[in-house]
């Protein structure tokens, strides 16, 4: 079994469920990428809107310049609103049962009714403190497994966008990252620890682009892997997630290499 792997995609966005970025390099942290979702939205009921329910989210992206603390929003090249970021109320949100993510309202009301307006309900813009990742910071995806799901559902290719997944890797079997539960990961220059899979949503069956729903992923992944279990329930898994165990920067073509620690019983 191989034992070696390369980081072929980084995918980050400021904003939890805007249109994903892929620099040449992150700088991973407890919290996971350094500048990755570090803002989300709430409704009127303090759930998190993301890009599942809200597909015009998808036409939006954002750039934040943690120096100046300067965020903006653009769509198809053009700026709708930027500004310096300057905290209001405080917010608990609940994270999908599994956590509580403390977080700062953007005093800028502008925020509130540009997303608003898109998503087509009232909406507050967050600045989470710490990250709004869902269940673990970091999220892993083998090339071999999408090529498996591809096989699967017989289509040419599949966009790996549309999984939005922090890390993706080449190299081993398909789904050969259902298997590093536990294990410590070395990526260019931070160790990860594995953890359990990625319950999916139907936010991979929208195109990445259009925000249209184009393909029945959950379908096609429960038709040859059935029905699983995570930390979210049962249903479609595909990649998995890790934590951070120690910091440090991950570049594209830098080797994933397995340890062999597991973590005491």
């Amino acid at each position: 079994m191989p034992t070696g792997y390369t980081i072929t995609r980084l995918s980050t966005t400021p904003v939890k469920g805007l249109r994903i970025h892929h620099p040449d390099s992150i700088h991973l942290t407890p919290q996971g990428a350094r500048g990755d979702r570090l803002f989300y939205l709430v409704d009127d009921e303090g759930g998190v809107q993301s890009c599942t329910r809200n597909p015009g989210l998808y036409a939006l992206s954002a750039a934040y310049d943690e120096e100046t603390r300067r965020l903006e929003v653009s769509r198809g090249g053009e700026v709708l609103h930027g500004g310096v970021v300057e905290a209001a109320d405080t917010v608990d949100t609940d994270m999908w049962g599994l956590r509580m993510l403390a977080g700062d309202v953007v005093a800028d009301p502008t925020w509130g009714s540009l997303f608003s307006e898109v998503v087509g309900r009232g909406v507050r813009l967050v600045r989470a403190r710490g990250s709004a990742f869902d269940v673990h910071p970091v999220t892993l995806l083998g090339g071999a497994s999408l090529a498996r799901l591809t096989r699967h559902a017989g289509l040419a290719q599949i966009d790996p966008r549309r999984f939005r997944m922090l890390l993706e890797f080449t190299g081993g079997d398909p789904h050969v990252e259902d298997s590093w539960a536990g294990e410590l990961l070395h990526a260019g220059g931070a160790v990860l620890r594995a953890g359990g899979p990625v319950h999916r949503c139907a936010a991979t069956t929208r195109d990445p682009d259009r925000g249209a729903v184009d393909l029945q992923t959950l379908r096609l992944i429960t038709g040859y892997r059935g029905r699983q279990e995570s930390a979210l329930g049962l249903g479609a898994n595909f990649g998995v997630y890790a934590e951070v165990v120690e910091p440090g920067t991950v570049s594209l073509g830098d080797r994933l290499k397995l340890g062999t620690e597991r973590p005491p019983p």
